[in-house]
């Protein structure tokens, strides 16, 4: 049920609203007023029934908490402690006096995400664009991609068969089935048997107690398939023997249990040859620095995403780009649609101008700007390792990065202009003081001769 709207009366008798006690030029006070909170409240009401359950959270909390959590780079736990300490994290999200209290549990953020869905955040991205005003209008786009890591080990197959063991034995467990053997003795002399396998003298043994694990695995895998009902646990076993079918050389192979859409993506680093996750693809206004198109893919060839991602592009701003830069990996792709590709390439061509060739070369100079910015995303918004579940929490994980860039950028841009007015200020009383010392030092000049006339008569 929709929470009841709270009306602001102004200051009472014993306290001050947070609007009148907080410093109204900090960037967090005038980033809340500039947001169309309504836009909100309009879209997600229809998610929430009119009269029945618990009154829910406010739209504008919730939105305002998803927005802190990448912009402020925090989890959801430690996002709803520091909001009970923070006054400008309140004012944010539409409190109108202090609660020294958190304001929901850290899960009610999981559940509203969930609510709202992927076309919701997206919806909070379209805002953080339009906030930008006028740099987010230019017509002329980098794009480049990157890959979104997600929260699993290094997978290897020894990993895995021993997680399928722990899976059937807790599936065992849970409906009361009796296994044959535990295999609690016998997998902790494998596990150490396991152990130094780079060692000359260690490969053959660790070998060995690799196919051995792999074995007891199958074996409790079947003997749950024999003692289960029909149907029960399906998806469960199909992914165990999947998992146990696989080899070195497969395709669409599975890397975790627990995420099994995750893909094995090799971009050339040279220090992390393979990163297990999705591939991103980042659309940045060539000269003004904002996101304008954000989306995850599983692990197509980049060429492949441009035409997603621009259609993505001109639903979020309501134009079309009319040139996008982008590196080699994008080969093979000239023209998507009315947006010309501009790739890197040397200028054997007669037919291209001086002017023409500095233009296309300066604008390949300046597509390396994304680079910082896919940095900036990994390092500061959440982007490095994704923490969401399944292929919508990749989805939703990115746009929340896109969407945190832009607001910091608009963040920082009122930041400047608050020192910029401090400073301002400063250089005025300094000129004014200056100005002051001179008539008082024209002032003693004219006493002194004043005086030495006096004393000449």
């Amino acid at each position: 049920m929709l929470a009841k709207k709270v009306v602001d009366n102004g200051p009472s008798l014993f306290y001050s609203s947070l609007s009148v006690m907080l410093n109204q030029k900090h960037p967090l006070f005038i980033l809340a007023g500039q947001v169309k909170w309504s836009i909100f409240e309009e879209a997600f009401a229809p998610l929430y029934c009119l009269d029945n359950g618990r009154p829910a959270k406010p739209i504008r909390l919730m939105v305002g908490l998803l927005i802190l959590k990448h912009l402020r780079d925090v989890s959801d736990e430690n996002l709803v402690e520091q909001w009970s300490e923070n006054n400008y994290y309140q004012y944010f999200c539409g409190e109108l006096n202090f609660i020294p209290k958190v304001p929901c549990e850290a899960s009610e953020l999981v559940h509203f995400r969930k609510r709202i869905g992927e076309a919701g955040i997206e919806l909070i991205f379209k805002e953080s664009i339009r906030i930008n005003g006028k740099d987010a209008e230019q017509a002329h786009v980098s794009i480049d991609t990157t890959v979104q890591e997600k929260n699993i080990t290094y997978p290897t197959d020894a990993k895995l068969h021993r997680k399928i063991i722990v899976k059937c034995q807790s599936i065992s467990k849970k409906n009361g089935l009796k296994q044959r053997q535990s295999y609690t003795f016998v997998l902790k002399k494998l596990g150490i048997d396991q152990r130094f396998r780079n060692h000359p003298k260690n490969k053959g043994k660790a070998r060995k107690a690799d196919k051995s694990v792999k074995t007891i695995a199958g074996r409790m895998v079947r003997e749950l398939e024999r003692n289960l009902p029909e149907g029960a646990y399906a998806e469960e076993i199909d992914l165990f023997n999947r998992v146990l079918a696989q080899k070195k050389a497969d395709k669409n192979k599975i890397y975790s249990l627990h995420e099994p859409d995750v893909k094995c993506i090799s971009k050339g680093k040279e220090h992390k040859k393979y990163e297990f996750g999705n591939k991103v693809s980042i659309v940045y206004t060539q000269n003004t620095g904002v996101i304008v198109g954000a989306m995850g893919f599983r692990n197509e060839y980049d060429g492949h995403t441009l035409e997603t991602v621009l259609d993505q592009h001109e639903k979020l701003t309501g134009r079309r780009a009319k040139s996008a830069t982008v590196d080699r990996g994008y080969q093979g792709k000239a023209k998507v649609g009315e947006t010309g590709i501009a790739i890197p390439k040397p200028f054997n061509n007669k037919k291209l101008s001086k002017y023409k060739q500095t233009k296309l070369r300066n604008g390949f100079k300046r597509r390396a700007a994304i680079e910082p910015v896919i940095g900036h995303l990994k390092s500061d918004h959440r982007l490095g390792r994704n923490f969401y579940k399944g292929i919508t929490g990749d989805n939703i994980n990115i746009l929340l990065a896109a969407t945190a860039f832009n607001f910091k950028r608009m963040y920082n841009k009122y930041k400047t202009s608050m020192f910029g007015f401090l400073f301002n200020c400063f250089k005025s009383l300094i000129l004014m003081t200056n100005k002051l010392l001179a008539v008082i030092n024209s002032s003693k000049i004219q006493i002194q001769k004043i005086f030495n006339l006096k004393w000449a008569f």
